[in-house]
Protein backbone atom coordinates (compact mmCIF):
# COMPACT_ATOMS: atom_id res chain seq x y z
CA UNK A 1 0.00 0.00 0.00
CA UNK A 2 1.30 3.52 -0.83
CA UNK A 3 1.86 6.42 1.31
CA UNK A 4 -1.40 8.37 1.38
CA UNK A 5 -1.24 12.25 0.16
CA UNK A 6 -1.31 15.13 3.03
CA UNK A 7 -4.61 17.34 2.54
CA UNK A 8 -4.64 21.03 3.61
CA UNK A 9 -7.86 21.21 6.38
CA UNK A 10 -10.00 24.25 5.66
CA UNK A 11 -11.23 25.63 9.00
CA UNK A 12 -14.40 24.48 8.86
CA UNK A 13 -13.60 21.27 8.30
CA UNK A 14 -10.83 21.06 10.78
CA UNK A 15 -13.54 22.21 13.38
CA UNK A 16 -16.18 19.87 12.55
CA UNK A 17 -13.47 17.00 12.37
CA UNK A 18 -11.90 17.85 15.76
CA UNK A 19 -15.77 18.06 17.40
CA UNK A 20 -16.66 15.12 15.93
CA UNK A 21 -19.66 17.35 13.88
CA UNK A 22 -22.33 15.58 11.84
CA UNK A 23 -21.76 18.13 9.62
CA UNK A 24 -18.88 16.52 8.50
CA UNK A 25 -19.35 14.60 5.26
CA UNK A 26 -18.73 10.57 6.43
CA UNK A 27 -16.49 10.37 3.07
CA UNK A 28 -14.41 12.88 4.24
CA UNK A 29 -14.34 11.95 7.18
CA UNK A 30 -13.39 8.79 6.26
CA UNK A 31 -10.38 10.37 4.34
CA UNK A 32 -9.46 12.34 7.03
CA UNK A 33 -8.85 9.15 9.52
CA UNK A 34 -7.06 7.54 6.57
CA UNK A 35 -4.06 9.85 6.99
CA UNK A 36 -4.77 10.88 11.11
CA UNK A 37 -1.23 10.65 11.78
CA UNK A 38 0.78 11.67 8.65
CA UNK A 39 -1.40 12.84 6.20
CA UNK A 40 -2.97 16.30 7.43
CA UNK A 41 -1.82 19.35 7.19
CA UNK A 42 -4.10 22.84 8.52
CA UNK A 43 -2.85 26.71 7.57
CA UNK A 44 -1.66 28.71 10.89
CA UNK A 45 -4.39 31.23 9.59
CA UNK A 46 -7.08 28.74 10.76
CA UNK A 47 -6.04 28.68 14.29
CA UNK A 48 -6.96 32.39 14.06
CA UNK A 49 -9.81 32.20 12.38
CA UNK A 50 -11.07 29.31 15.22
CA UNK A 51 -9.95 32.16 17.96
CA UNK A 52 -11.83 34.98 16.26
CA UNK A 53 -14.79 32.59 16.20
CA UNK A 54 -14.69 32.22 19.68
CA UNK A 55 -14.05 35.94 20.48
CA UNK A 56 -17.27 36.77 18.06
CA UNK A 57 -19.10 33.89 19.85
CA UNK A 58 -19.99 31.97 16.73
CA UNK A 59 -17.93 28.59 17.88
CA UNK A 60 -18.64 27.34 21.02
CA UNK A 61 -16.10 24.98 22.15
CA UNK A 62 -16.23 22.11 25.15
CA UNK A 63 -12.65 23.41 26.55
CA UNK A 64 -10.83 26.41 27.08
CA UNK A 65 -9.51 27.71 23.61
CA UNK A 66 -6.05 26.82 24.44
CA UNK A 67 -6.45 23.38 25.26
CA UNK A 68 -8.86 23.14 22.40
CA UNK A 69 -5.82 24.27 19.85
CA UNK A 70 -3.49 21.97 22.30
CA UNK A 71 -5.78 18.88 21.47
CA UNK A 72 -6.75 20.21 17.79
CA UNK A 73 -3.06 20.94 16.98
CA UNK A 74 -1.81 17.40 18.75
CA UNK A 75 1.56 16.41 18.12
CA UNK A 76 0.80 13.23 15.95
CA UNK A 77 -2.72 15.10 14.38
CA UNK A 78 -1.88 17.76 12.40
CA UNK A 79 0.88 19.51 10.72
CA UNK A 80 0.56 23.57 11.33
CA UNK A 81 1.91 25.60 7.94
CA UNK A 82 3.09 28.85 8.78
CA UNK A 83 2.30 32.04 6.97
CA UNK A 84 5.40 32.63 5.27
CA UNK A 85 6.18 35.87 3.00
CA UNK A 86 5.44 33.69 -0.36
CA UNK A 87 2.04 32.82 1.16
CA UNK A 88 1.10 35.54 2.31
CA UNK A 89 2.23 36.94 -1.14
CA UNK A 90 0.33 34.49 -3.08
CA UNK A 91 -2.94 35.39 -1.17
CA UNK A 92 -2.91 38.75 -2.82
CA UNK A 93 -1.87 37.71 -6.50
CA UNK A 94 -4.35 34.53 -6.67
CA UNK A 95 -6.03 34.45 -10.61
CA UNK A 96 -9.22 36.07 -10.45
CA UNK A 97 -11.69 35.39 -10.15
CA UNK A 98 -11.46 34.61 -6.38
CA UNK A 99 -13.92 36.08 -3.33
CA UNK A 100 -12.55 38.98 -0.90
CA UNK A 101 -12.20 36.90 2.09
CA UNK A 102 -8.64 37.11 3.30
CA UNK A 103 -8.68 33.70 5.53
CA UNK A 104 -9.80 31.92 2.23
CA UNK A 105 -7.17 33.58 0.50
CA UNK A 106 -4.53 32.80 2.57
CA UNK A 107 -5.61 28.47 2.70
CA UNK A 108 -5.92 28.59 -0.94
CA UNK A 109 -2.79 30.29 -1.38
CA UNK A 110 -1.22 27.58 1.02
CA UNK A 111 -2.86 25.09 -0.88
CA UNK A 112 -1.43 26.15 -4.27
CA UNK A 113 2.37 26.97 -2.57
CA UNK A 114 2.70 23.55 -1.02
CA UNK A 115 0.53 21.85 -4.14
CA UNK A 116 -1.89 20.20 -1.32
CA UNK A 117 -5.72 18.98 -2.25
CA UNK A 118 -7.80 21.19 -0.63
CA UNK A 119 -10.58 19.37 2.07
CA UNK A 120 -13.37 22.04 1.98
CA UNK A 121 -17.52 21.96 1.66
CA UNK A 122 -17.56 26.22 0.91
CA UNK A 123 -18.60 25.93 -2.18
CA UNK A 124 -17.35 29.39 -3.16
CA UNK A 125 -14.09 27.53 -2.76
CA UNK A 126 -15.30 24.93 -4.64
CA UNK A 127 -16.14 26.67 -7.48
CA UNK A 128 -12.89 28.25 -7.54
CA UNK A 129 -10.73 26.85 -10.82
CA UNK A 130 -7.29 27.84 -9.41
CA UNK A 131 -7.09 25.30 -6.26
CA UNK A 132 -6.64 21.15 -5.82
CA UNK A 133 -9.44 20.24 -4.62
CA UNK A 134 -9.40 16.86 -2.50
CA UNK A 135 -11.75 14.65 -4.91
CA UNK A 136 -14.89 15.16 -5.59
CA UNK A 137 -16.25 11.76 -4.53
CA UNK A 138 -15.27 13.03 -0.77
CA UNK A 139 -17.03 15.55 -0.26
CA UNK A 140 -20.59 15.84 0.09
CA UNK A 141 -22.96 18.56 0.16
CA UNK A 142 -25.52 17.72 3.83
Amino acid sequence: MGRVEVILLDTHVWIWWVQGDPALPASLQASIELRRYDGIAISAISCWEVAKFVERNRLDLPRDIHEWMELALGPSTVTLLPLTEEIAIASTTLPAPFHRDPADEIIVATSRVHDLPLATCDQRIRSYPHVRLLEESQIHDR
